[in-house]
């Protein structure tokens, strides 16, 4: 094994200390667990507790969610095939639900998504995210299993 196939083996692992194991990507660079139904259905009930209220129920975000409100925020965006969720790598779709859209993106950024850190465990951060995941149509799932492969390379 080479040293970039080592790194990217490693890279690509998420420890899910809340669920007490792991979880390596497939051959595609996966991580989330879309397909696991026990994880989604946690995932939809963490969903309705912790993001609902702003991404809305259905997953459709805020109206103009692509616009600065009067205050200079982005609204919140949908998750659903129409917002830009999907354009994201795993990883970074952890991170910025761990620490914040405003704190990834850093400069002259601005919204109101808290990081979910504190108030939620990595394993249920996945679990949300799967959740989103599992609800998109298989060619916007093919195309983000595709994201995921080309960031995995790049790691």
């Amino acid at each position: 094994m080479n040293g970039k196939t080592l790194g990217l083996a490693l890279g690509g692992i998420i420890t899910m200390t809340g669920l007490g194991w792991a979880f390596w990507p497939d051959a595609q660079g996966r991580v989330l667990p879309y397909r696991d139904a026990t994880i989604t259905a946690e995932g939809r009930s963490l969903y309705a507790e912790n993001c609902a209220s702003c991404h809305r129920p259905d997953l459709t975000g805020e109206p103009e969610w692509r616009t600065r409100d009067g205050d200079g925020y982005m609204p919140a965006p949908p998750h659903d095939e129409t917002g830009h969720t999907w354009h994201h790598a795993d990883a970074q779709l952890i991170e910025i639900t761990r620490v914040g859209t405003e704190a990834l993106v850093g400069g002259a950024y601005r919204s109101r998504m808290p990081g979910f850190g504190d108030a939620l465990s990595e394993a249920q951060i996945i679990a949300v995210l799967a959740y989103i995941k599992s609800t998109w149509p298989g060619q916007v799932i093919d195309q983000h299993n595709r994201i995921n492969a080309d960031a995995a390379i790049l790691n």
